[in-house]
């Protein structure tokens, strides 16, 4: 598949990483010659230095027989043209674009083929935005994914001393809950994945990763760690587009206060929000913080678009006693630093975007695909068609499909006549066409694998 994407910052050459070595045939533009230069050094890409949406840029990138365009340049306006002329000049099938300034975003008419034609529209800060929110409705949690709308959720904690199931061996979790069906997927041990089976043992200060109905969700964490109680009093600190839908989602249901350094945003924040308290000042003014009872917050939120700040106000709200503290940190490299320490989660905005992407570019029919620990490993969701002659799962129990060496099979969502119902995935289940199965690959390098077997073809024996 050949994709050009238009654009070499963090997303960019994430994406660009990412595909490269799944085989696919990638492109990169960027006007910066030196980024170009280390990237195409580090891996198997093309690349052409230029305006990302001028037509003879895109012609030296060989638009004329793309299947695919990614605008992820900074430049909304860049990234939206570029579609443009991918679509009236070169007729590119698929055109996917970043688009950040709410000004577009709510005249969702705009995208549109008959205006501006960009078939997946991208926003950064709605993912964001979400992705806190589950992290915030699930105390605890490390990571928060949605599969199937919701209905089924991968959740990943941190195993504590004083959890039921910690000490003891996997198979004993369905003793413990006869009433709740759910699967680990993975466990990460000091940083190394360990595939899951019935004599596993979890050890404190493992990350787990489990799969199950969103409803089913507390009761499994409680196997593996103290609950925690519900959140009530959040503390946000940057005001920018992040901040401002995030205090949108929470304010009818917490107690929230958003600190904003600009005083022209602030008059904006206190005109959009409705309970929300807007606070003019700086996230890492201590007399600020403990004026407003830092040490009784239930959460920390750091959301400007400064890393070093972010890091720093947080610190200091640990500090001050905040209860939980998670950072927005634009700079991948100080993911791993950060988190676990004084900071307990670190949000990379660009590996929730990278998911969102690679949702679009994979080949077989994805409905989700998920980055999970910093690109190591993915969580996908892909639809099973075809039938018993021309597919490798359909009409196969989950035990006789021949999966890579460290994927598995967490669920299955199917429709019913009742309805969509999950199944967590047990050895005897026969998948069936139209099921929605969710794999979870502790190396995302067999993704190119998980494609093909899911793909319908003439005739399998």
């Amino acid at each position: 598949m050949k994709i050009i994407i238009l654009g070499a910052g963090q997303v960019g050459g994430s994406l660009a990483e990412s595909l490269a070595s799944e085989r696919n045939d990638i492109v990169l533009i960027d006007s910066n010659d030196r980024i170009l230069r280390e990237l195409r050094d580090r891996i198997d890409i093309g690349v052409v230095q230029g305006h990302a949406s001028h037509p003879d840029v895109l012609q030296q990138a060989g638009i004329e027989d793309a299947d695919i365009l990614v605008a992820v340049t900074n430049d909304d306006e860049t990234n939206m043209a570029a579609c443009q002329v991918a679509h009236s000049l070169f007729r590119v099938p698929t055109k996917i674009a970043r688009v950040r300034a709410a000004a577009y975003l709510n005249y969702p008419e705009l995208f549109d083929l008959k205006a501006v034609p960009i078939d997946v529209l991208i926003s950064p800060e709605q993912l964001v935005s979400d992705y806190v929110s589950r992290l915030i409705e699930h105390p605890g949690a490390l990571q928060v994914l949605d599969f199937a709308d919701g209905l089924v959720q991968l959740v990943a904690v941190k195993a504590y001393y004083g959890g039921p199931l910690v000490g003891q061996e996997l198979r004993y979790l369905r003793e413990h809950m006869p009433r709740v069906d759910t699967r680990v997927a993975a466990i990460y041990r000091r940083n190394r994945p360990i595939i899951p089976e019935g004599s596993t043992i979890i050890e404190a200060d493992d990350e787990v990763f489990f799969i199950a109905a969103r409803a089913d969700i507390r009761a499994v964490m409680s196997e593996l760690r103290r609950l925690e109680q519900g959140y009530k009093r959040i503390i946000i600190a940057g005001g920018g587009n992040i901040g401002l839908r995030l205090a949108r989602r929470l304010e009818n249901r917490y107690s929230v206060k958003i600190i904003e350094y600009g005083h022209e945003r602030c008059i904006y924040l206190a005109e959009e929000l409705n309970r929300a308290i807007v606070l003019h000042g700086s996230a890492s003014d201590q007399d600020l913080l403990l004026e407003e009872n830092i040490e009784d917050t239930d959460v920390f939120l750091a959301l400007t678009n400064d890393d070093e700040a972010n890091i720093m106000s947080s610190l200091l709200a640990k500090r001050l006693g905040a209860r939980k503290v998670m950072a927005l940190i634009n700079n991948s490299a100080y993911v791993d630093l950060v988190q676990g320490g004084d900071i307990d989660i670190a949000i990379s905005p660009q590996q929730v975007t990278l998911g969102t992407l690679l949702t679009h570019v994979r080949q077989g029919d994805m409905v989700n695909v998920h980055s999970l620990r910093r690109g190591a490993a993915e969580a996908i969701e892909v639809i099973a068609h075809g039938d018993p002659r021309n597919s490798r799962v359909v009409g196969r129990k989950i035990e006789d499909i021949d999966l890579p060496e460290g994927a598995s099979i967490g669920a299955i969502v199917r429709e019913t006549d009742k309805g969509s119902s999950v199944l967590i995935a047990h050895d005897d289940i026969v998948v069936q066409s139209g099921d929605h199965v969710i794999v979870f690959l502790v190396d995302k390098r067999q993704t190119r694998y998980v494609e093909q077997l899911f793909q319908v073809g003439f005739t399998f024996f």
